[in-house]
């Protein structure tokens, strides 16, 4: 068992290393529900961003958008594909519950959206929404460059 934790305790140094020597890492790091491991996994799994045309299809990626069933005119949205990454999509969607659980009583925007939502849907799939958010934030701030911009 010592020697197993030695061995964790290294590859989790190893990773805080990566993260704090990578400028992406720590972008989408000020997230909400995004932490070192969320970080660096999904860097390294996307490398570059602006291979996606946007948000929704590095979402999409990682299997957080709805599944469709549509014919005719009728549009039917199922649950979450569950295509793509499945180790990222399970860190998302980890971080996401973190979040619904600390919301609490904050009064940003943000807070206000997710509280309304688990009201209405529940706690997993106000989680896996969340995670979605983020997803789509991740694009934005690595694709565009940019730095996370709080919501008020």
């Amino acid at each position: 068992m010592r020697q197993c934790d030695k061995r964790i305790n290294s590859y989790d140094d190893k990773v805080e290393e990566i993260f704090k020597s990578n400028d992406m890492c720590q972008k989408i790091s000020k997230i909400e529900g995004i932490g070192p491991i969320t970080a660096t996994a999904i860097v390294a799994a996307i490398g570059d961003p602006k291979v996606f045309k946007n948000g929704r299809h590095f979402s999409a990626f990682l299997g957080l958008v709805p599944k469709q069933s549509s014919s005719g005119n009728k549009e039917k949205l199922l649950g979450i594909s569950k295509r793509g990454d499945t180790y990222i999509r399970t860190l998302l969607i980890h971080g996401g519950r973190s979040v619904v659980r600390s919301v609490g009583t904050k009064d940003d925007s943000r807070s206000k959206w997710i509280i309304a939502l688990k009201e209405r849907r529940g706690a997993n799939r106000t989680a896996v929404a969340v995670a979605n958010k983020n997803a789509r934030i991740i694009w934005a701030i690595l694709a565009k460059n940019e730095q996370y911009k709080k919501a008020v």
